[in-house]
């Protein structure tokens, strides 16, 4: 088990030292550190993710650095999207959902190779119903794989809304809790009717494991330069994605 709060503890400095994609690491630490079965990892993932970008998110609130607009134009329909993977899980095995899981760590490499942020100048001219969209797909894979998307949500901001980087992310951090709740609550049904159930203690603990090592990992951030670090976690889930990739794979067609 302790490797597991090892792992947790690396969630958290993951998070803090980039400001997402820490996350993406919880549903592979419960399923092959604490030994969590899919669909549980998942479910709880969701709130784990829930906690800890609440609280991230505390410090960008107090200090004004949220655009609420946004929450509630991208985050409102993000709820739905996660409400709605959650209970579209129950129709599939553990195994596709990991599978989709590898998948997305792969685009989440793709986006920490990106050398430079977007600013908010390069803007596209979009409507609302088609953000609301996004929100909607965005929330979709929350629900169905159990991450926050924070590497997603953060550049549509910027390029969508507008928002400068440090309004984006504290919005981002806002949205991600709304979404990953919604979907929380789904599973508890979905994995009630399995006949699972959550294991609350493994939660919480991870989590403030997960927020003192965010905490960390914010202290620590503004001494090491970002594009490096970026970089090198992405070779990081690239390796991991793949083989999760290869071996849900192997167990599907198997």
């Amino acid at each position: 088990m302790y490797a597991a709060w090892i792992g947790a503890l690396l969630v958290g400095l993951v998070l803090g030292l980039l400001g997402s994609g820490g996350s993406i690491l919880t549903v592979p630490v419960l399923v092959y550190l604490v030994g969590e079965p899919n669909k549980l990892a998942i479910a709880e993932s969701l709130g784990i993710v829930t906690l800890i970008s609440l609280v991230g998110a505390l410090p960008f609130a107090y200090k004004g650095q949220v655009n609420w607009r946004s929450v509630g134009l991208f985050g409102g329909p993000g709820m739905v999207g996660a409400y709605l993977g959650a209970y579209l899980s129950k129709f599939m095995p553990g195994t596709f959902q990991l599978a989709i899981f590898a998948a997305v760590m792969l685009l989440a490499a793709v986006m920490m190779f990106r050398r430079t942020v977007p600013e908010p100048g390069e803007a596209e001219t979009r409507r609302y119903w088609k953000v609301m969209l996004d929100g909607l797909g965005v929330g979709i894979l929350t629900g169905l794989v159990g991450v926050g998307g924070g590497f997603l949500i953060v550049p549509a901001l910027v390029l969508l809304g507008g928002l400068p980087m440090h309004l984006a992310i504290g919005t981002s951090l806002c949205i991600i809790a709304l979404k990953s709740i919604s979907g929380f609550v789904k599973y508890i049904d979905v994995l009630g009717q399995a006949g699972f159930s959550i294991h609350w203690d493994l939660v919480l603990i991870f989590s403030a494991i997960g927020i003192v090592g965010s905490f960390i990992g914010g202290k620590v951030g503004s001494h090491v330069p970002q594009a490096r670090l970026k970089r090198g976690f992405a070779v990081f889930l690239v390796l991991m994605g793949v083989a999760m990739l290869g071996q849900n794979v192997m167990e599907m067609v198997g």
